[in-house]
């Protein structure tokens, strides 16, 4: 170890929780202690993990020790503070007492941040200590820090992400292996990607706090979780699958954050963010994500596209941006300096999700007679919204796609603001020769 390290006391660094998370957090921190010490200038000491129970089971690696129920005083005494507990409570007091005490903070809480990330910046900036967070957004993929400060200094235009790997395994497995949605999430929980109780991921929300997060490091501009239009992928059919793949897509659950500039028809200005299941065309670099792997595709006025992949969860991946943070936060204990702080300089509209530009694709039953496309066609052009590409296609497989008397159509629409599009649907609906609307999915990334 170099002798500046040796001569720096050491920095006491507190872990709040100790999941799988915490549980590797602190696994590393005794295991790479000496390269640790080597990259600071100063030896880390892990002084104390708060867990609710310290009689529960715990990791062989975990030193029980350290393991104290009294978080408050754990806090107190910390130079660092690593908080992997999750939720809003009691996390936000904690943080909040550890920056009041000049600690820095590390945090790999989303939900936290979506929801009051405005209140722990200004008192991480009030007291002059770093608050770092690359953990919360896609695991290890380093996207929080290219966003905040490697892009400082370029416009971006938009964010479209996949930010959680247990609905892109879901999705994956549908595409794949052709079997149902309740049957793809059950193999996700027996394998560990997906939680006994899957809501967050399935139903968006771990996604929507996630694009608010980038949203509001990509824009300049305050966005919280209650800005996120939010759509999950219970809605996501077989039959969607397949079709998807008919039509050279496949469906992602997507985080989509972008910068409005005002300049297209019935578009104001502002930002959108939004979360839902989209088409994406197979030529997309998202559309190749496989598995339980992050993606998240950033454009930019000077950079242009950008591409950062990986693992988006686990305890080790997650563990791995921790770290990276620690380091970020002690070497400036050390060496003096301080980490970049909130910007919202922009204060851009958040737009609502009436306001999103998007493009739809449509598969409806209607009846098989000469001038039914027409009727279509003009309700489609009462709303605003012009036709893409129709198909009468036949069904995966090659069989017969519906009664006779009956056929469906496929058709993708330009695109246009998603209140126009939702309106074209109902109205498309009440036409008389329209049997059923039997799926409507955006499409994105073209």
């Amino acid at each position: 170890m170099p002798p500046a390290a040796e001569s720096h006391p050491p920095l006491r660094v507190a872990l709040l929780g100790c999941g799988v998370v915490g549980t590797q957090v602190a696994r590393l921190l005794t295991e790479q202690a000496d390269d640790l010490a080597s990259r600071v200038g100063a030896r880390l000491e892990l002084v104390g993990i708060a867990v609710r129970d310290t009689a529960a089971p715990r990791d062989a690696a975990i030193d029980r020790s350290l393991l104290t129920a009294d978080a408050e005083g754990l806090v107190a005494r910390a130079d660092i503070v690593v908080e992997v507990m999750g939720g809003t409570e009691p996390a936000r007091s904690l943080l909040l007492r550890a920056i009041d005490a000049g600690a820095a903070v590390v945090t790999a809480n989303k939900a936290l941040l979506a929801e009051d990330g405005p209140t722990l910046y200004k008192a991480a900036d009030a007291a002059g200590v770093d608050i770092y967070f690359e953990a919360a957004v896609a695991g290890a993929i380093p996207i929080v820090r290219p966003v905040r400060e490697s892009l400082a200094g370029d416009r971006v235009r938009r964010v479209l992400g996949i930010v959680n790997g247990t609905t892109n395994y879901v999705l994956d497995q549908m595409a794949t292996t052709g079997m149902g949605l309740e049957e793809a999430v059950k193999e996700a929980q027996d394998l560990g990607y997906a939680e006994a109780d899957p809501t967050a991921d399935v139903e968006g929300y771990d996604a929507a706090a996630k694009a608010a997060i980038l949203a509001s490091l990509a824009f300049h501009t305050r966005v919280s979780l209650d800005d996120v239009a939010r759509e999950g992928i219970m809605s996501v059919t077989a039959d969607d699958v397949a079709w998807a793949a008919q039509t050279g897509h496949v469906i992602k659950l997507l985080a989509i954050a972008e910068l409005r500039d005002g300049t297209s028809a019935g578009a104001p200005a502002g930002v959108s963010v939004r979360v839902h299941p989209a088409l994406v065309p197979i030529a997309h670099p998202l559309a190749n994500v496989r598995g339980s792997f992050n993606a998240v595709f950033v454009e930019a006025e000077s950079a242009g596209e950008l591409m950062f992949y990986g693992r988006g969860a686990g305890g080790a991946p997650t563990a791995s941006a921790v770290l990276g943070d620690v380091v970020s936060a002690a070497r400036h204990r050390v060496l003096g300096g301080k980490g970049p702080q909130e910007s919202t300089y922009a204060e851009l509209a958040i737009l609502p999700a009436s306001a999103a530009v998007t493009r739809y694709q449509v598969r409806l039953d209607v009846d098989d007679r000469p001038g039914v496309l027409a009727q279509v066609a003009h309700a489609l052009a009462e709303h605003g919204v012009s036709i893409e590409a129709v198909r009468q296609p036949t069904a995966p497989g090659g069989a017969d796609v519906a009664e006779p008397g009956v056929a469906e159509l496929l058709i993708t629409t330009h695109a246009a603001p998603e209140s126009a599009l939702s309106a074209t649907v109902a109205a498309v609906a009440e036409l008389e020769p329209v049997r059923t609307i039997t799926s409507v999915l955006r499409v994105e990334g073209a």
